[in-house]
């Protein structure tokens, strides 16, 4: 990274950027992802202009300050966040502090200081619980699922009655939050559907060719590709199958689209963005008044939710929406009072109805 004899203008900003340069390249070597990459030299630079100095001069004390300040306010930053920031900060620390690499060596050569790891156990956060996001985010319950649909039909019938253009997108945007639900899909699952994933399930040949949807982009671990699976379409969900039916074999065609292969188009024919999928249900919290901290990931909480109260296996639940452990699935588990309620109820009746009838014998 470092060309020998070769004297820079502003060696320390020269060093600084073969620095980061190197570690981009040591991940593309392990093929990350090019967003995360980008992502985490973004911080480097970041935290490089707030400590106005370079690696070689960092201290511990750096980090807690950077930390510090990303906490403080109004625009305080989530938990996992500040981890996954001091994770980054850690890692491009241990390469600048490897032997193999050279930097120390470079580093004290020019300017007589060597770089260590400024992050330890006491100056970073700590992964001590599964669940780091914000304790707002929940299930929908039965009523607001129900209040969401009808507002998705609501929206078709009133842009159809209307005479104006739109109808087929508002058709679209109902069957595509209804598909979200009923398979338990991620966003980004959703958007890069195509035709070609929905399968039948030759257990249910009522259901056709909308049997199952096979997810072949779902979330990827950190080097790989992303992960396939099989979605199979549950008996309780099956009202969102005629729905796919009518949106695959009725209304895409109208885009007259050819041999375009996504599932969800637009008006331009091109595939719809997650973006705009965040936006449309944002669009309905509001008109809803629902909460605000809800999300489209949602969701697929309440699909994990409702998937246990009718009974499913658990480990039957953590291959639907792809999870590699069960303890990953458990954190999206928040049944309702409802079925806590029955379930009492049914152990009451077994025990207390056990005792009766020993009693009597």
């Amino acid at each position: 990274m470092l060309v020998p004899g070769v004297v820079h203008l502003n060696e320390p900003a020269a060093v600084f950027e073969a620095m980061v340069t190197g570690w981009s390249r040591q991940q593309r070597s392990r093929q990350l992802g090019e967003h995360t990459v980008v992502s985490r030299e973004r911080l480097i630079r970041r935290f490089q202009e707030f400590c106005e100095s370079y690696p070689w001069e960092w201290t511990p004390a750096d980090v807690e300050d950077f930390t510090v300040s990303l906490t403080s306010g109004q625009n305080r930053l989530a938990l996992s966040t500040i981890r996954g920031y001091h994770l980054t900060l850690r890692m491009f620390g241990d390469y600048i502090t490897d032997s193999r690499y050279e930097w120390p060596t470079q580093c004290h050569d020019r300017f007589r200081q060597v770089p260590s790891q400024v992050c330890n156990e006491w100056n970073t956060v700590a992964h001590l619980n599964d669940y780091e996001g914000r304790p707002e985010r929940r299930p929908l319950t039965y009523r607001e699922l129900e209040s969401l649909f009808d507002w998705l039909d609501e929206r078709v019938d009133r842009i159809a009655g209307s005479g104006r253009k739109g109808a087929l997108a508002a058709l679209r945007d109902a069957t595509m939050l209804k598909t979200t639900y009923a398979f338990g899909l991620r966003r980004n699952e959703l958007a890069r559907l195509d035709i070609a994933d929905l399968r039948p399930n030759p257990h249910m040949p009522a259901w056709g060719r909308y049997g199952s949807v096979h997810v072949r982009y779902g979330k990827a671990t950190t080097g790989s590709l992303p992960r396939r699976r099989t979605v199979l379409a549950v008996p309780e969900f099956d009202w969102a199958i005629e729905g796919l039916k009518q949106w695959v074999e009725e209304a895409l065609p109208l885009y007259e689209a050819g041999a375009h292969p996504a599932l969800w188009l637009t008006e331009r024919r091109t595939r719809v963005k997650v973006r705009q999928i965040d936006d449309l249900f944002a669009q309905a919290r509001v008109d809803l008044g629902l909460d605000e901290h809800l999300s489209l990931h949602c969701l697929r909480h309440s699909y994990v939710t409702h998937l246990i109260e009718h009974g499913y296996p658990e480990r039957f639940v953590t291959e639907q929406v792809g999870h590699t452990y069960a303890s990953t699935t458990a954190i999206y588990t928040s049944v309702s009072n409802d079925f806590k309620n029955k379930t009492l109820q049914a152990a009451l009746s077994r025990v207390y109805r056990a005792d009766e009838k020993e009693r009597t014998s």
